[in-house]
Order: structure tokens, then C-alpha cells, then sequence
């Protein structure tokens, strides 16, 4: 930066000396008639135009990179914290709205980079060797030129603020279009089935429409600025021609004089144009500004403990202890306890809003309860870091998160794997079985959201991505049921090996797949109301066997 403001103030300085050769090229050359003068007047001239192209080039070069470092880490630093906020703050803001964060208001900013960085060192020092050439002069004719400057004290005031105000709104129609965006792509299948091609794009449009009104405001509010400067300068103009014309008239002033001015003040009024739009390009970013600002500033609400204690060696237990939680005025834990025994796996069952989902929340600290004990290991999960809890567990669910990388890449994660544990992954999770029919193998990309792999084979590679985390700790959150028949009982039997020397807890309404389970816990509205073996439950003839009847009944 340093570097290139020196350009930049090279560059602004040849705007003067160019304007204090007027005075020798008219009154040495042209009216003098030296044929000496003309020579050496020529190649300073010369001189000047190269200086000022050399230094622009290179500050604009230094500029750039700068400009992309500096975006790339702050996109980079709003990534990483986004990330680690809350899951009620993604809760509260779609992806789309997230994405014009780190996307269109750090574009924004990058902006200041090219207009607002480059008017300060190049026009700044301009204005200050062209108002000073001005000022040696005559410093009454620069008065003079200056007279319109009062004039735009207090409209300049008004549109900077209208074009910030303008431009926090435009940002926020902004994120809900790529919220829109993202919610139809993402849904495109729905929008088919549904025929919601009409209805999505007439929204779509209606939001379009909206930003175009905004910008167009926006671009009226920032051109009003330089606008402004010309203003002046027509005032500035006139005065000086009227004044300094007859100081010349009378013979008190040379032409070369007048000339010398009458180019300085010329070209200071540019520099001054595009200082007025950097006020509005300001304004914008400024906005942009504001709204990072919020969100670096928004902490989250878990947080590792000032003191963390470590990790529990080996495979643990889980214990929930007289455990609450609502969300807003909703309970949805009620005094919840329950042993899950180490190495052992241990089911959830209940209907739809019992609280099973949420246990896991609770274990990995997505959320934290209102009151209860929670304790993996015999410690708190309040008491260890975060991101060591976690590292103790591996997630399947039915919804099998995949990113559009290839096979491979999806499976290890960016961890280095040894040759022989992929190997025994992809056996063990049956995604071995797949592999063979892509056509680019394990390179083979998986597309947008796994879209070329089919339900079963993304569990597997769910599975399989487990298996090489080898954590003590198992979570399956009804991991078979959105598969068909053939694709379960395979997803299944990987499952099952999965299982094994790990403490395993299930959530399934599918009672079917959890008969062999080491323990089974009945939950209804937040609490236990049963729990033993699928034998033990069935002979008790409680609400696990009406379920269990339910079930076999509709089947």
C-alpha cells in the first residue's frame, strides 16, 4: 500500500507540473517566440506524460492485488465465523442471505479499493499541486473559482446519506434474491412436480423489479455528487472569466498567466468529479460495511468452557439426567433421563415430536439444555471443548450431506487416509459394491448435493465416511428410511458392523430395524415412558408394543 500511495502521489503531482508548463509554453514560446523554450518545454512535457503513465500502471497493478488479498481473507474470515454461530442463527438466516453477506457486500467494499484508495493518493495530491499552482498565481482568482463550494455543503450531506440508507436496502433485496435463488435450485424437483415454474419466476420477478427501482435510486443519488461538483465549477468558471479577464484586459496579467490558472483549475475539477462519486461509492460500501460488521460481531451463544476438561478415554457412556428444553414457549424436553451403556447400542423410539432428534442435538451441543445433567464418559458435555465432543462422534442420517467434489474426496474429507483403511471402508460399507460401474471410479464426481449417486449409495458413502473416523460414539438418526427394500437391508448390515465396540444410539420409526438393539427407550412428549429389550417391552404390553402393533398392522 505504501508502494503504490507513492505512485499514486507521483501520478497526482504531474496534473500540476503540467499545468505550470503553461505558463512558459505561452509566454516563452508562443508570444516570447524562443525556439529554445520550445525544445526543452517539449520534452519536460513529454517527460510528464510518461512519469504519470509509468507511476499509473504500476499503483493499479499493486492496487489489484491488494484489493483481492484483502477481499479473499475477509471472505475467508466470514466464512470461518459464520460457521461457528449458532445453528438458531442459521436457523433465523437462509443461505441465500448468508451467501449475499460473504458474496455481494464484500464485492461492495472491494470497490473503495479501486475508486475510493486510488482518489485519495492520486486526486488528493492532484488537487493539492493544481490548487497550489492556482494559488502561486493569483490566490484571489482560486477564491474566486472556489465561490459555488458553500453552495454544497448541505445537498452533499443529503444524498450521502440517502445513498447509504438507498444502498443497505439494495443489499438486503439483494440477499433475498439469492435466497430465492437457492431455495428453487435446491428445490428444483419440487418445482417441477408441483408446476411452480410460473409462480417461482413471477416472484423472482417481482423481487427483480424491486432492485432495479433501488439501484436506479442509487445510481441517481451517487451521480447527483459529481453532478454537484459541476455545479460549482460552472460558478468557478464564469467568475474567474469575468475577473481575471479584465486583470488581463488592463494589462495586469500575462495570457500565460491566465493560461497556467485557467489549466489548473481546468484539471483540478476532474479530480474534484471523481472525489464526489468516491463520496458515493463510500456510501455503498459503507453500508456493506455495516452489515459485516453485524455479523462479525455476533457471537455465538455456545461456547467452550473457560476451563475445558478432557475427553474421556476409550468407548463411553451417555447418561441424560432429569433433562429440559424448549424452544421459544414450545417444551420439548420434560425431565428426560436415560443410561446408554458403553459399547452398546441403544434405540429411540416414539412418534413424531417426542424429542428423539433432539437428544442428538443435545449431545453434539448444537443446542444446550435449559436445566439437566448431560454427561458422555462422566463428564459434562458443558465441561469439554466443542470440537473435542465432537471429534468423539460420527453422524448418519437420512439426509447424507454430500458436496460436489468426487467420490474419494467425499469420503476422506480432506483427512489423510492410509491405502488399507479406504480399502476396508469401502468393503465394510458396501460402497465397494458401486465403485466398479462409475465410469471415473473413486474420482468420479458425485454432482450437486450427490444428485449422481442414488439414495443408498449416498448412505454408504455416509457410512463409509464414519468408518474411517473410527469414533467411540455412533449417532444414526433413521439412516434407513428413505430406502428401498434391497437398499436398506445393505445400508443395514454396513450399519450393524458400524455398531460393533462403538456406543450406538438409534433413532427409527421403523421398529422392524431395531429388534436387536441392547436397549430400547420409549419416549412420548419429551420424557421416558419405557425402556428394555424388544422382548422385555413386548411382553409388557405398554405403548412400545402398541406401536409395535401399529406398525405391523399397516405392514
Amino acid at each position: 500500500m505504501a508502494i503504490a500511495m507513492l505512485f499514486m502521489a507521483i501520478e497526482g503531482s504531474m496534473f500540476g507540473m503540467l499545468s505550470y508548463m503553461m505558463k512558459p509554453m505561452f509566454d516563452d514560446v508562443f508570444v516570447g517566440g524562443n525556439r529554445d523554450a520550445l525544445v526543452w518545454v517539449g520534452l519536460i512535457v513529454m517527460g510528464i506524460f510518461v512519469t504519470r503513465a509509468f507511476a499509473s500502471v504500476i499503483q493499479k497493478v499493486i492496487l489489484t492485488r491488494v484489493s483481492q488479498l484483502t477481499m479473499g481473507d475477509l471472505r475467508q474470515d466470514m466464512l470461518a465465523h459464520l460457521m461457528r454461530l449458532d445453528t438458531s442463527f442459521h436457523q433465523h438466516y437462509g443461505p441465500g442471505y448468508l451467501i449475499q453477506r460473504v458474496e455481494g457486500d464484500v464485492n461492495s467494499i472491494a470497490k473503495v479499493w479501486s475508486t475510493l484508495i486510488t482518489g485519495a493518493g492520486r486526486d488528493v495530491i492532484a488537487l493539492i499541486s493544481l490548487f497550489g499552482v492556482a494559488l502561486s498565481i493569483d490566490w484571489r482568482w482560486t477564491l474566486v473559482a472556489l465561490l459555488g463550494a458553500p453552495l454544497l455543503i448541505g445537498p452533499t450531506v443529503f444524498l450521502q446519506r440517502f445513498v447509504r440508507g438507498n444502498a443497505r436496502t439494495v443489499r438486503d433485496v439483494a440477499a433475498r434474491l439469492s435466497t430465492r435463488l437457492n431455495e428453487i435450485f435446491h428445490g428444483i424437483t419440487a418445482v417441477k412436480l408441483n408446476t411452480l415454474e410460473n409462480y417461482q419466476s413471477e416472484k423472482y420477478g417481482d423481487l427483480t423489479r424491486q432492485r432495479v427501482r433501488l439501484e436506479t435510486r442509487s445510481a441517481a443519488g451517487q451521480a447527483s455528487l459529481p453532478g454537484l461538483i459541476d455545479v460549482m465549477s460552472g460558478i468557478g468558471f464564469v467568475g474567474v472569466l469575468f475577473y481575471g479577464g479584465s486583470e488581463i484586459l488592463d494589462g495586469e496579467k500575462t495570457v500565460g498567466d491566465f493560461m497556467a490558472f485557467f489549466t489548473a483549475i481546468g484539471l483540478a475539477f476532474e479530480p474534484l468529479r471523481r472525489l464526489g462519486a468516491v463520496s458515493g461509492v463510500w456510501q455503498v460500501a459503507a453500508a456493506s460495511i455495516e452489515r459485516i460488521k453485524e455479523v462479525l460481531e455476533t457471537r455465538p451463544a455456545l461456547r467452550d468452557p473457560s476451563d475445558p476438561m478432557p475427553a474421556p478415554n476409550g468407548v463411553p457412556e451417555i447418561i441424560l439426567d432429569n433433562v429440559e428444553l424448549s424452544y421459544g414457549n414450545a417444551p420439548v424436553l420434560n425431565g428426560l433421563s436415560f443410561r446408554a451403556e458403553a459399547g452398546k447400542t441403544t434405540a429411540l423410539v416414539g412418534a413424531s415430536g417426542a424429542g428423539k432428534t433432539t437428544v442428538f442435538n443435545l449431545l453434539t451441543r448444537l443446542v444446550d439444555p435449559a436445566s439437566g445433567v448431560i454427561e458422555v464418559g462422566s463428564i459434562p458435555v458443558n465441561l469439554m471443548r466443542i470440537e473435542d465432543l465432537r471429534q468423539m462422534i460420527s453422524v448418519v442420517s437420512q439426509e447424507a450431506l454430500l458436496f460436489d467434489e468426487t467420490l474419494l474426496e467425499n469420503i476422506v474429507l480432506g483427512r489423510e487416509v492410509e491405502t488399507q483403511d479406504l480399502h476396508s471402508a469401502l468393503q465394510a460399507a458396501h460402497v465397494s459394491d458401486f465403485v466398479p460401474r462409475l465410469e471415473q471410479g473413486l474420482d468420479s464426481p458425485v454432482g450437486p448435493r450427490g444428485s449422481n449417486l442414488s439414495g443408498g449409495q449416498r448412505q454408504r458413502v455416509a457410512i463409509a465416511r464414519a468408518i474411517l473416523r473410527d469414533t467411540p460414539i455412533l449417532l444414526l438418526d433413521e439412516a434407513t428410511s428413505a430406502l428401498d427394500a434391497k437398499s436398506e437391508t445393505i445400508v443395514q448390515e454396513a450399519l450393524e458392523r458400524l455398531s460393533k465396540g462403538r456406543t450406538t444410539l438409534v433413532i427409527a420409526h421403523r421398529l422392524s430395524t431395531v429388534r436387536n438393539a441392547d436397549k430400547i427407550v420409549v419416549m412420548d412428549a419429551g420424557r421416558v415412558v419405557d425402556e428394555g429389550t424388544h422382548d422385555e417391552l413386548i411382553a409388557r404390553e405398554g405403548p412400545y408394543k402398541a406401536l409395535y402393533a401399529l406398525q405391523f398392522n399397516d405392514e
